[in-house]
């Protein structure tokens, strides 16, 4: 019986750690078509980094929006939400949990689209910001 409760419990612990560490969810592999309607202006890009990560370094054409902001939803909602919104972060965890919030703000295009390194080893143009004074990260 000692044994079995022993299982048990490992088994429950097991299945904890690894609720813990889900995968980023719904990354979907970006296109030429997205960089195209990016570049064109019909689509967004968006960094849900923290700024500080952003100023390291960036996709270029990228809005930075921090999701861990408290006014994240009042500054996702200034985008057209007719118009696509591509999301990525470091690892595309938190992009993830943003298209949740798009989702919920009645956006009608959003796409996890993964995380920054990633996206740069693909072949997305990457920038870093010349300096580093404060301001606004829209450009």
């Amino acid at each position: 019986m000692k044994r079995l409760t022993f299982l048990l419990l490992l088994l429950a612990s097991a299945l904890t750690v690894q609720a813990q560490h889900t995968a980023p969810k719904n990354i979907v592999k970006a296109d030429d078509q997205a960089l195209a309607k990016i570049k064109a202006g019909k689509a967004y890009l968006v960094d849900v980094r923290t700024p500080e990560e952003f100023d390291g370094g960036h996709l270029q054409y990228a809005k930075n929006i921090n999701f861990n902001s408290p006014d994240f939803k009042a500054q996702i909602s200034k985008l057209d939400k007719h118009k696509p919104v591509y999301l990525y972060c470091r690892s595309g965890n938190r992009s993830g949990k943003a298209t949740d919030t798009l989702h919920a703000l009645g956006f009608h295009s959003y796409y996890n689209i993964g995380g920054f390194e990633q996206l740069k080893a693909e072949g997305f143009p990457a920038e870093q910001l010349q300096t580093s004074a404060g301001g606004s990260h829209f450009r």
